[in-house]
């Protein structure tokens, strides 16, 4: 009876995860509500964790909780770290819930609601999950090998080589991004600097309490951590309202800039239960609390999603981006639905500190649903404002004008209206600048979720609250990316080290823990600085590169653990993996020809490049602006190289993988799996972790 009513229940959720989505998908003439998109997310997601991440789990890995874990065997008290698993799901969805579930639904919006919505669902079920998922059981039994040192020992020593030199070079491309991100989400914002500022030290208070004072009392420290995080978040306006305090707090874009490398360093350096470890398990809290109570109010309010399900923009001529609905939607989006960087995380700090085998799937599997989640909350917050004040917000005056009328002018044109008095007063609402041209995602995305919250409390006098908070809460979503980040990045360096100087390779030697610290920040801090002192900004050059490398990433992957389930002999499940991988590559690939290649100079880097260099031939750009132009053109050209690069690296490692894979399959070669060998834990069955003790 037990077991006919959880079917029930199963299926239940399962017609109902179909009926809202058949409702988002199907709904024409009338404003959509926007609680249909918490109910399919919500539905979709239950059921995909209960039935795919299990056949996932049983079929393909196998998951073995009598096996000793690489905490386990190798516990030294900095990097192997055996953790709660409820800490440890707290730190992976904190390290890789970034800008890209937060600013890539936002600005794929332009397309209408139905296209992303869809991806971020289906995407995260059957692709962003399993890599995570898998790329983390593979690296637990690797002795928590990195994703570089994976594809060079189970694909082949060259391609190995190249992936890990490729996957080194995206990392310091997005972290030399989110770092950008986060420096002007924070410039003149004292309440958003001080907030985050605070918790290092609350963190380092946690760490110390959890590893000496109370071990073990795990709710005692997060109960603690959170009632001081929620005290720092409202005391950042008391902070922001004293004349004194906050010119300690507003600072410009090279100090924080420094500040950042500093911290980062830190981070990578010290024991990941110091600082690392807590910090990312309490801004968890942050980051799912904000998101739950934006899917709350989204209920409460039920507010109408005014986006149209597709925009005139498909066909590639839109404001905020250029570029047609495929490829464009699926790399903007990146993060929400698949994610090369997760990957990295998944064979980074988390490997090294899961308990369990079994805890794999609810951290890989898991964590991957909740930024799923915060992406669908972005999409629905940047539909359910006004089209026209969205299109405002997002695109640039070289396309929409320069002053406030042109702007409204053009975008009333479009068929959303919108008038500058509309704009000047949601600006003076929020207690913002004016809010025209401001590009990228986070402010609009801001607007959204403080026009959701202020309708469920305070109404329009607490607008202004609740949009600051929202650009503190993005800014800190972005932050614990960065130093998760680096400590990965340290651990590629010092791989690539030890193949010169064995010594250097230790993750436990520290004069390399040091240097090799040093060498990461220093390489995406130079990327860092560069792009606050550019007068252009530096976003401009950085950001394209975000989406193609970060989906590059996540389809080096799916190669990977494609390769390894092969020598499994999960052929008959193989594709689990193969079908997500083979659906990147195409869209990774045409994107790469599209930038490189396309003649439409909002599209290609060369035709943008020879526009420029077409202008200062024709005398068109005056000599105040010519050096600016010259860099523009270098950084075009810079572009181009660097995607070139990456593809070619990429397709390397798939001819390399697909020779293995014939081989495989043909039997002209012995499948070697290089697994560390079998150890029974010696931990009891209820044993939830040294650094944070028993509860």
């Amino acid at each position: 009876m037990k077991r006919l009513g959880r079917i029930l229940i199963w299926v239940t959720l399962a017609l109902l995860g179909a009926g809202a989505l058949g409702k988002i998908a199907l709904e024409r003439g009338e404003s959509l509500n926007a609680m249909w998109f918490v109910i399919a997310a919500v539905c979709c997601y239950l059921v995909a964790f209960r039935l795919y991440s299990a056949f996932v789990a049983a079929r393909l890995l196998a998951l073995d909780d009598t096996r000793a874990t690489p905490s386990e065997r190798h516990d030294d008290g900095r990097d192997f770290v055996p953790t709660n698993k409820w800490v440890l799901f707290g730190h992976h969805f904190a390290a890789i819930a970034g800008p890209g579930p937060l600013v890539g639904p936002t600005l794929a919006a332009q397309f209408g609601y139905l296209p992303g919505t869809l991806w971020l669902i289906a995407g995260a079920a059957f692709a962003g999950c399993v890599q995570d998922f898998i790329i983390l059981f593979c690296s637990i039994r690797r002795d928590g090998k990195s994703l570089g040192q994976m594809a060079r020992e189970e694909v082949s020593q060259r391609g190995g080589f190249i992936a890990q030199l490729a996957v080194l070079a995206i990392m310091v491309i997005l972290l030399g991004v989110i770092a950008l991100v986060v420096v002007n989400a924070l410039k003149s914002s004292p309440w958003a600097t001080f907030t985050l500022a605070m918790t290092i030290p609350i963190a380092l208070l946690i760490g110390m309490y959890l590893r000496f004072v109370r071990p073990g009392r795990v709710l005692e420290g997060s109960l603690m951590g959170v009632a001081l995080i929620l005290f720092v978040v409202f005391a950042g306006q008391w902070v922001a309202d004293s004349p004194s305090w906050a010119r300690v707090f507003t600072l410009g874009g090279v100090p924080l800039a420094f500040a950042l490398i500093v911290y980062a360093f830190a981070a990578s350096a010290l024991p990941v239960w110091l600082l690392l470890a807590p910090r990312d398990y309490l801004s968890a809290f942050i980051k799912a609390g904000a998101v739950f109570a934006l899917a709350a109010g989204i209920l409460f309010v039920r507010p109408h999603v005014l986006m149209p399900p597709l925009t005139r923009f498909i066909d590639g001529s839109g404001p905020v981006f250029a570029g047609k609905i495929f490829p464009f939607c699926f790399i903007t989006i990146a993060c929400g639905a698949i994610s090369g960087f997760h990957s990295l995380i998944s064979s980074g700090t988390t490997p090294k500190m899961i308990l369990r085998e079994s805890h794999a799937r609810f951290i890989g599997y898991g964590a991957m649903l909740l930024e799923s989640f915060v992406g669908v909350m972005a999409m629905v917050a940047a539909c359910a404002m006004t089209p026209g004040v969205y299109f405002a917000i997002n695109s640039p005056p070289s396309i929409v004008g320069a002053t406030p009328d042109a702007a409204a002018a053009t975008i009333s044109g479009w068929g959303f209206p919108l008038t500058a008095q509309t704009m000047a007063g949601l600006a003076h609402a929020v207690g913002e600048l004016p809010l025209w041209n401001r590009a990228g995602g986070a402010p609009s995305l801001a607007v959204g979720m403080a026009q959701i919250f202020s309708h469920s409390i305070g109404g329009e006098r607490l607008l202004s609250i609740w949009y600051h908070f929202a650009i503190m809460f993005e800014a800190l979503f972005i932050l614990t990316v960065l130093d998760a980040g680096t400590r990965v990045g340290r651990f590629m360096v010092q791989e690539l080290g030890g193949r010169v100087w064995k010594p250097f390779g230790r993750t436990g030697w520290m004069p390399g823990v040091l240097l090799s610290s040093a060498i990461i920040v220093g390489m995406w801090g130079y990327f860092l600085y560069q792009g606050v002192i550019d007068p252009l900004g530096g976003i401009n050059s950085l950001w394209p590169l975000f989406g193609i490398s970060n989906q590059l990433l996540a389809a080096v992957a799916l190669v990977v653990a494609t390769t390894i389930l092969l020598k499994m002999g999960r052929t008959r499940w193989i594709w689990v993996t193969l079908l997500p991988m083979a659906w990147l590559v195409i869209i990774t690939m045409t994107a790469s020809y599209q930038k490189i290649f396309d003649a439409n100079p909002r599209i290609g880097f060369l035709a943008y490049a020879n526009v420029l260099i077409a202008q200062i031939a024709a005398g068109k750009v005056p000599a105040a602006k010519l050096a600016d132009t010259q860099r523009l053109i270098f950084n075009q050209r810079l572009d181009a190289v660097v995607t070139a690069v990456l593809a070619l690296m990429v397709i390397v490692l798939i001819v390399e993988a697909l020779v293995q894979w014939y081989a495989i399959l043909s039997s002209r070669r012995v499948p070697v799996l290089h697994e560390s060998p079998y150890v029974p834990t010696q931990w009891a069955a209820g044993y939830s972790g040294v650094a944070q003790g028993d509860d």
